[in-house]
């Protein structure tokens, strides 16, 4: 049975952990950029099926990355909210450059995306 989190902070470090290797990291912020891009193009330009491609980038990415790089099972089967939340969380830490910071935090080792 997966482990049950009582809120996102407890979900946190389980998440970092879960993207250890810094290439994994660095292929999930691409992702979750593309995925922004995508629905910012369809809302603003269109067509609207752009949109559908959105979490087949975004996802796809992350799927690869847990499948061939860091070898473990991607979170978003067992934790869908939270795995989105801690996606959009990662890109975030990473384009404002506190990634590494914030790994150092959490006691997760190697070095930012």
């Amino acid at each position: 049975m997966a482990e049950r989190f009582p809120s996102f902070a407890a979900f946190w470090p389980y998440y970092l952990r879960e993207h250890a290797r810094p290439a994994t990291r660095a292929v999930h912020v691409g992702g979750t950029w593309a995925a922004a891009a995508l629905l910012l193009a369809a809302i603003l330009r269109g067509p609207w099926w752009l949109a559908l491609l959105a979490p087949l980038v975004g996802y796809g990415c992350a799927w690869i990355s847990h499948l061939l790089i860091e070898r473990n099972r991607p979170a978003t089967f067992t934790y869908p909210a939270w795995s989105l939340r801690g996606d959009l969380r990662l890109a975030w830490l990473a384009a404002t450059g506190r990634l590494g910071a914030e790994l150092r935090r959490q006691g997760v080792d190697g070095p930012a995306a």
